[in-house]
């Protein structure tokens, strides 16, 4: 019984702060509630006393319970918010003073560059060591393979515009997939097509017919740690899809966004698989360093070089010099391996923690690819046409989630699914969040008025 009171006081609870009980609003008699949630007199009297230790509701003598005024209720609304949503790290997880030493350091060994106009392609000694860097994820690169951007936007902006070696026009793209990649698409007013990633993977002879008939100029993937499943592919995955790049034509757009994350040393990107020809790797340095940096580096194969080079110098000419330069001597000195590692270990036990308690807590129909090690990102299923109403009423309770609607493309079947971000979430929050995405869930199940099944199979 203590369980049931326990989630019929949160109902209640959350319809308070949700404001769907009005401040001042009289509450249902005790026998009308005891009727509605199937349950003893005592367990509403209960539920009802702990409501008023928690000063959200008062009693008047012969008049029943009333929710407390709206000023009362302020403080709990402005309470500290559990973070689900951000994809952006913590700033305290961040040493801002090695930053700032690089900074200073940067400011002294660049000067004479900071007044032109470098290379657009990149800062040779950066390019340098990122050839170091990519080798150790088993992606062998020239320096003149390796191009700079001004984030991992930029580079998928370019790519999604500029013409490409094979003459093909069109993109093909996971779904669901990162926001940033479908916008990019629709300003630059590609023709798009999509295909289903699941949590088992990719329907292969769709994959195959689309690199045969659909005049693909390329794919856009995110093999490791999908945005937002958080899933990965397996090492055979991986050369089957180098396999057929090269046997189609089809260039492979290899978003390779938290490499710096991976827990499996065995775990190789696709262009690591005989994929050098046709597969562009590329790594953002976000996740791990300071956004604000906007830095990212791709590896390219030989034949895009001409062609990036013309697009990469008319975007912007070069990218930050001083952005370059931090990065260089943070990866120079350690401080980039030191930190990384980490973050790979915070992460991974964050990781584990959510889905622990996600396993203990939700229903198992709505654990969509919850990860069980690596990574940021985890994707719970939630029931048919409940996903706004959902969202805005955790926001009311302080908890962020991102819906990931505008992950898919417009035109695209959308499962309902929300998606769960660890990289501003402690043990503490996770535990709580999930306790509260629980509860809310539990209560869209009383609630449900229509005989539909809860999720549609």
């Amino acid at each position: 019984m203590t369980n049931k009171k326990e989630s019929i006081k949160q109902i209640i609870r959350s319809d308070i702060v949700n404001g769907l009980i009005k401040p001042s609003q009289k509450l249902p008699s005790i026998r009308k509630q005891s009727q509605k949630f199937n349950c003893s007199l005592n367990t509403i009297i209960s539920v009802y006393l702990e409501l008023e230790n928690e000063y959200l509701i008062y009693s008047r003598p012969k008049s029943g319970y009333f929710v407390v005024a709206k000023e009362a209720l302020h403080p709990l609304l402005q309470a500290k918010r559990i973070d689900f949503a951000s994809a952006a790290p913590d700033p305290a997880s961040i040493p801002q003073i090695d930053f700032r030493q690089c900074l200073n350091k940067a400011m002294e060994l660049f000067e004479a560059s900071i007044f032109t106009y470098p290379d657009p392609q990149g800062l040779l000694s950066l390019r340098q060591e990122i050839v170091k860097l990519f080798h150790q994820q088993q992606v062998f690169a020239s320096a003149q393979q390796v191009f700079i951007f001004s984030g991992a936007q930029q580079a998928l902006h370019l790519l999604a515009g500029m013409p490409f070696p094979n003459g093909k026009t069109n993109i093909l793209v996971e779904q669901p997939t990162y926001w940033g990649m479908l916008a990019a698409l629709k300003t630059q007013k590609q023709t798009v097509i999509g295909i289903e990633r699941t949590p088992n993977g990719i329907d292969w002879i769709a994959l195959e017919r689309h690199f045969q008939s659909n005049m693909i100029k390329f794919f856009y993937t995110i093999p490791r740690f999908h945005n937002p499943l958080g899933t990965s592919y397996t090492p055979e995955d991986k050369q089957r899809l180098a396999e057929l790049a090269k046997a189609y034509d089809v260039y492979m757009v290899e978003d390779d966004y938290l490499a710096d994350l991976e827990i499996n040393r065995k775990a190789d990107p696709i262009r690591a698989y005989n994929g050098s020809s046709h597969v562009i790797y590329l790594r953002s340095f976000s996740k791990v360093m300071l956004p604000g940096l906007r830095l990212a580096a791709a590896a390219v194969p030989d034949s895009l070089i001409p062609l990036l080079q013309l697009h990469k110098h008319t975007a912007d000419l070069s990218t930050s010099v001083l952005s370059q330069g931090v990065l260089e001597i943070y990866m120079k000195s350690g401080m980039y391996a030191h930190h990384a590692k980490q973050m790979k270990s915070l992460y991974n036990h964050r990781m584990k923690h959510l889905r622990e308690i996600s396993q203990r807590l939700l229903p198992k129909e709505c654990l969509y690819t919850i990860q069980s090690s690596g990574g940021l990102f985890s994707a719970i299923r939630i029931p048919e046409s409940h996903t706004e109403n959902l969202v805005k009423r955790l926001e009311n309770r302080g908890v962020d989630v991102l819906s990931t609607g505008q992950q898919f493309l417009s035109s695209f079947p959308k499962l309902n699914l929300l998606r769960l971000s660890i990289i501003r979430a402690n043990e503490h929050d996770i535990e709580e969040g999930i306790r509260i995405v629980a509860e809310e869930l539990e209560r869209v199940q009383h609630t449900r008025s229509s005989p539909k099944p809860f999720f549609r199979l």
